[in-house]
């Protein structure tokens, strides 16, 4: 592994890192420096929508039932194409979210799975062409 495919796997992982960010805060418009502007996200295992990011937005901002994220990414796999302007990269996830319940307490709700992730690297750095919400668990 040389230099430079060190620093392609550190960008996509703080790519990854930035959509869990923007999610944990709220913060919608980083989005746009997370995913290609023809990006598809797929939110259809979690029982959600499959669309642009102007779609995904709206769906995000919607799960009301929730007050608070807080992702925890673990490993990170990535696979480069030949010319390493591509990759899949699979990013284990852990995210308790906090509930509100009709009588004013809170409870956690915890899922867990993979973010799978289509790379391209653009002008303005690497970017997530499609992404996918793979939920494996929840409790």
């Amino acid at each position: 592994m040389d230099v430079a495919e060190l620093i392609d796997r550190q960008e996509i992982v703080e790519v990854i890192t930035a959509y869990t960010r923007a999610v944990d805060t709220a913060s919608w418009d980083d989005l746009y420096d997370v995913f290609t502007e023809d990006a598809v996200l797929d939110y259809t295992p979690t029982g959600g929508t499959a669309g642009p990011l102007s779609e995904a937005i709206p769906f995000i901002r919607n799960v009301e039932l929730f007050e608070t994220w807080q992702h925890m990414i673990g490993q990170v796999a990535i696979t480069f194409d030949e010319g390493r302007d591509a990759a899949e990269a699979t990013a284990y996830f852990i995210n308790p979210m906090v509930a509100a319940r009709p009588d004013g307490t809170t409870h956690v709700v915890e899922v867990g799975g993979y973010y799978r992730h289509q790379m391209v690297r653009t002008a303005d750095g690497w970017r997530s062409k499609h992404m996918v919400d793979d939920l494996l668990w929840s409790r």
